[in-house]
């Protein structure tokens, strides 16, 4: 196990409008893979940040044990900039190149110092990655975005770092290319510190540290494990909920009975005194005894209860917010057997080129088929769904789509009316239905109260997504097919398990592109098609994808 590390000692950091991301956070990464979880906004790219020098912390201080490599989620690099250069082998190749031409200017051979292998090194760094086809000299400009994340972690890994800092790498990435990762992180042995929402990765990590509440958690072992400790944890707090629910009814209970018998006994008390005919002022305190003893029995009871509040409020606490969307969406049924969805010979142009190979693609959706639409990056994913939505005309072929509606939620999330509160979107998706029913349809959309109020433009990723299902799912007539475009992106991963939820009560057909294999396990995909040079294929499953 290496001996690089991470310390962060009594961490603080603020914005400049003065809202605090962390205060006094402290703990400490040793060697390994570890991966850091938390939902969107809990601030994990800022701690990131905050350990590779790019942020300058309020208080406390980060310590880095090795030499540090950062591929941050979104990478500043210009698109003019050649391979070479994002690698940063740019000035030694140039003096390798200098010495070979018969240069041996003594600045070349300081330039190049231990490295004589740079182009050998790096080459085999670029294979392991997917990129042995991408030359030094092309421009970056040229790349997809997948390859542009590829480049900069390839970058990186030439650094030879001790300390591997790593924010959303799977981003962008096909599958192809997200196998290649992980066959790379599988190999490392330093001090590994990952940000993702890729499960799949996760499940690759030796540890799992969570970032809640301003503080980290570790958890021994992979993501798996990680979530059965969580479940194991939810049901010992539901359980001492519901204990501290049944003790706060007992002393409750206990407490009226303490009053109705004070109460009784004054009454008593009272009776008798006058019937024997006492002194006014022997009375007096007897009656000031009875209140007493009274007030003292509530007070004690009083107090009990004050202590029971304190402990289903504390097991309240213990309860981890990671609700579930639980719904019955009969309206999207689809009887089996029905065509949902026929193209053939289907071809589109980007100029001169033909999108598809041959006389273009046939595609048939039946019943409530549940599909899985896989390929690289860039062969047509997105303009296939564009093509079933009739968003996009074919320039050839056949297309029949059966009477209902066809939904279809793109990268970009962009069904809603910014402007609109959610509860005036829905409303607009579906008119006839009455206000009492749209708000208990919000309510299991987890929007409550004043949340369906909003305007949609303010809602977080996972908020807007869960009110473009709530529009989409719910909507008159309701959808029987449903078109989904990588719809996990920037998700966090209890938005993505309540997206599991929904489409799990989804009685219609649906063609999903994900790279997210978990996922489309979770969703219970039965049918697999696979995009590749132009052909579209039948793969039987993930790994033949």
């Amino acid at each position: 196990m290496s001996d690089a590390f991470i310390i962060c000692s009594n961490l603080s950091f603020s914005w400049p409008d003065d809202t605090s991301v962390f205060q006094d956070l402290s703990f400490t990464v040793g060697g390994g893979r570890t991966g850091l979880v938390a939902p969107n906004g809990a601030g994990k790219s800022t701690l990131l940040k905050l350990i590779a020098g790019e942020y300058r912390p309020g208080g406390g201080a980060v310590s880095v044990q090795g030499v540090l490599g950062y591929l941050p989620q979104t990478l500043p690099l210009v698109g003019d900039l050649t391979v070479a250069e994002v690698l940063g082998i740019a000035p030694v190749i140039r003096a390798l190149d200098a010495i070979e031409s018969g240069d041996a200017s003594e600045e070349h051979f300081t330039t190049i110092g231990n490295d004589w292998d740079i182009e050998e090194r790096t080459r085999a760094q670029l294979d392991r990655l997917g990129l042995a086809e991408v030359g030094f000299a092309r421009r970056l400009h040229t790349l997809s975005g997948g390859q542009v994340v590829s480049l900069g972690l390839a970058a990186q890994l030439l650094k030879r770092p001790d300390v591997l800092l790593l924010d959303e790498p799977t981003n962008n990435l096909d599958l192809a290319a997200r196998r290649k990762l992980y066959d790379v992180l599988a190999d490392w042995n330093g001090c590994l510190l990952l940000v993702s929402h890729d499960r799949a990765l996760l499940d690759r990590m030796d540890r799992i540290a969570e970032l809640d509440q301003g503080e980290v958690r570790f958890h021994g072992g992979n993501f798996t494990a990680y979530e059965e400790a969580v479940r194991a944890e939810r049901e010992v707090a539901e359980k001492n909920i519901r204990s501290a629910e049944q003790e706060l009814k007992r002393e409750k209970r206990e407490l009226q009975q303490a009053r109705e018998r004070a109460e009784r006994r004054a009454s008593n008390a009272a009776r008798n005194l006058k019937n024997a005919g006492l002194p006014r002022i022997f009375a007096g305190n007897m009656k000031r005894g009875a209140q007493e003893s009274a007030g003292k029995a509530s007070q004690t009871h009083g107090a009990r209860v004050s202590d029971a509040k304190a402990r289903l409020d504390e097991a309240g606490r213990a309860l981890r917010d990671d609700q579930k969307i639980v719904l019955e969406l009969p309206g999207t049924n689809v009887p089996a057997g029905r065509t949902v969805f026929l193209g053939e010979r289907l071809q589109v142009r980007h100029g001169e080129r033909a999108l598809f190979a041959g006389a273009g693609v046939d595609l048939t959706i039946r019943g409530p088929e549940r599909i899985a639409l896989t390929g690289p990056n860039g062969v047509g994913k997105s303009s296939l769904l564009r093509l079933i939505n009739g968003e996009l005309e074919p320039e050839g072929g056949l297309i029949k789509r059966a009477d209902g509606r066809v939904a279809y939620l793109s990268q970009r999330l962009d069904l809603l009316d910014l402007d609109r509160t959610v509860a005036e979107n829905l409303a607009a998706f579906a008119p006839a239905m009455p206000e009492a029913q749209r708000m208990n349809l919000l309510a299991r959309f987890l929007f409550r109260g004043s949340r369906t109020q909003l305007p949609v433009g303010v809602l977080s990723g996972g908020e807007r997504l869960r009110a473009t299902l709530a529009c989409v799912l719910c909507a008159e007539p309701a959808p029987q097919l449903l078109l989904l475009d990588e719809p996990t992106n920037n998700l966090d991963l209890v938005s993505i398990g309540q997206l599991e939820s929904a489409l799990s009560a989804y009685e219609g057909a649906f063609v999903v592109v994900s790279h997210d294999e978990r996922f489309l396990a979770e969703i219970k995909v039965d049918r697999w098609l696979a995009l590749s040079d132009g052909r579209l294929l039948e793969t039987g499953g993930p790994d033949r994808a």
